[in-house]
C-alpha cells in the first residue's frame, strides 16, 4: 500500500512514515487474508493507496464540524472512499488499478497532548492514531461496545505486528 503525506511542517520522521507504511499493510494483510488466501494474491502486490494529513487543532476542528457537525477538536478524522468492507474487498483484489481507500487527517495537537497524558511517545501516538483511522476506513466502528472491543483487538493486533506497543 502506498501512504500519501502532506505534512507543511515536517513532523511525520522517517520512521514514523515507515511505521505507518508498514502498519497500512499488515492491517490489509489481517482484514482481507481468506480472501487473499482464496484469490491467491501476493499481499505486497496489492495496489492500494491511502493519504494522511497532519493539521493542526483548528483546522481539524473545521474539518469536524464541516463533515461530522461537531464543533470540537477531535485526534483523527477517517474519510473512507468505501461504504462497506466487501466492496472494498472487491477493489483492493481485482487488478485492474489502483484503490483509493481513503485519507486520513491527524491533529499533530491533539497527538501530542494524548501522547503526554497516555505516557506512549508521539511515535506510538501518531502510528495508533493511523492504524485507528485505517480501520475506520475499513468499515469499523467504536459506537457501540461490542464493535469498540472487536476494534480495539485489532489495533492492538496490527500494532503488536509492527512491534510498537504502549
Amino acid at each position: 500500500m502506498t501512504v500519501y503525506y502532506s505534512d507543511e511542517d515536517g513532523r511525520l520522521t522517517p520512521e514514523i512514515k515507515a511505521l505507518m507504511e508498514e502498519a497500512a499493510m499488515k492491517a490489509v494483510q489481517l482484514e482481507f487474508c481468506d480472501e487473499i488466501s482464496e484469490t491467491g494474491i501476493d499481499p505486497a502486490s496489492i495496489d492500494a493507496e491511502v493519504s494522511v494529513t497532519v493539521v493542526g487543532g483548528e483546522e481539524i476542528r473545521e474539518l469536524n464540524r464541516d463533515y461530522r457537525g461537531k464543533d470540537s477538536v477531535t485526534d483523527v478524522l477517517s474519510f473512507p472512499q468505501f461504504d462497506d468492507h466487501d466492496e472494498l474487498a472487491e477493489d483492493l483484489l481485482s487488478d485492474e488499478y489502483t484503490t483509493l481507500v481513503g485519507d486520513v487527517v491527524i491533529c499533530y495537537d491533539r497527538a501530542v497532548s494524548q501522547s503526554e497524558e497516555y505516557g506512549t511517545g508521539i511515535t506510538r501516538e501518531l502510528v495508533y492514531l493511523f492504524v485507528h483511522s485505517i480501520l475506520h476506513l475499513m468499515g469499523y466502528d467504536h459506537e457501540e461496545d461490542e464493535e469498540r472491543r472487536i476494534m480495539r483487538a485489532r489495533e492492538e493486533e496490527i500494532m503488536a505486528a509492527i512491534g510498537v506497543s504502549r
